[in-house]
């Protein structure tokens, strides 16, 4: 196999495609129907959104080139046995149109908002994977009222929360790698034009390869209680996951101060894609903090 990155972190086009996709056929199908679905118009597109269940609202926040079946199939029917659950799919993804709008994470974070809005959903908690835990921090940052609880799976708020070989692998990709892919599978599946695929992919490539930093300063001001979910080998530099868990409040001795209100986990022998896999394991994390 061709070696697509040299040094002594190399990641070979199956991995990358491994770490991105698998989680697409985690699961075997949601065996729930949502109780309302359609498309909100925000930003100037039109965003598609799930709910199921009652309850206090639950918004869950998908990862990169992901549906709301491949992200979330498994979770949604125990989640939405005591909550609200609202599960967006953002810009190009899944039932979502691709657009020629620039993707960025303040703009997704503001769908997200709109989304809310149009749902008559004044605050809510939130649940973020990758991508979507990166959507969910921006969220929080700029419409912190409508964050109550805030769940991290497997996501930083910078580029430089990534461990480097991580970082290089985005910056790296190339949309033939996605060729013939099991996300390409699911795409045609559900996309209202299979045609924009091509540009989809050019698009989430550019987006994944550009930096961003939301500051240190603005994760230290977030007053809602996070939970951080990481593998402990899931691609996060753990040396930066450890210093966001301390400028939410947390790292310090509980036996000498009251336990902060913010959570971090770090689950064993678990990679970026593994820990999602996790469900089990998720929800008993989920169940715990959100009550």
């Amino acid at each position: 196999m061709k070696r697509v990155f040299k040094g002594p972190h190399v990641l070979k086009p199956v991995l990358i495609i491994a770490m991105l996709c698998f989680t697409v056929f985690q699961s075997n199908g949601q065996q729930l129907k949502p109780a309302d679905s359609g498309y909100v118009p925000v930003n100037g597109i039109k965003v598609y959104y799930e709910v199921y269940g009652e309850g206090t609202p639950l918004v869950l926040l998908h990862g990169a080139f992901m549906t709301i079946e491949g992200n979330w199939g498994q979770l949604i029917p125990e989640l939405s046995k005591t909550r609200k659950v609202i599960a967006i799919e953002m810009q190009g993804h899944g039932h979502t149109p691709y657009s020629d709008r620039k993707l960025d994470l303040a703009t997704l974070a503001s769908d997200v908002d709109g989304v809310m809005n149009y749902l008559k959903v004044d605050s809510a908690d939130v649940v973020g994977y990758s991508m979507g835990g990166s959507v969910a921090y921006q969220l929080t940052i700029k419409s912190p009222k409508r964050v109550k609880k805030l769940v991290i799976i497997s996501s930083t708020y910078k580029s430089t929360g990534w461990a480097p070989q991580i970082a290089n692998a985005f910056k790296n990709m190339k949309p033939e790698m996605f060729a013939n892919s099991p996300m390409k599978t699911a795409y045609d599946a559900v996309a209202p034009d299979k045609t924009k695929w091509t540009k989809f992919i050019d698009q989430m490539l550019g987006f994944l390869a550009t930096s961003f930093d939301m500051g240190d300063s603005n994760i230290a001001k977030i007053t809602s209680p996070v939970l951080i979910i990481s593998g402990d080998n899931d691609g996060l530099d753990k040396v930066e996951l450890a210093k966001t868990y301390q400028l939410l409040g947390g790292g310090g001795s509980a036996d000498m101060q009251p336990m902060p209100k913010s959570h971090l986990a770090v689950v064993p022998s678990q990679s970026h894609v593994g820990v999602m896999m996790q469900s089990g394991t998720i929800l008993g994390y989920l169940d715990g903090f959100l009550k």
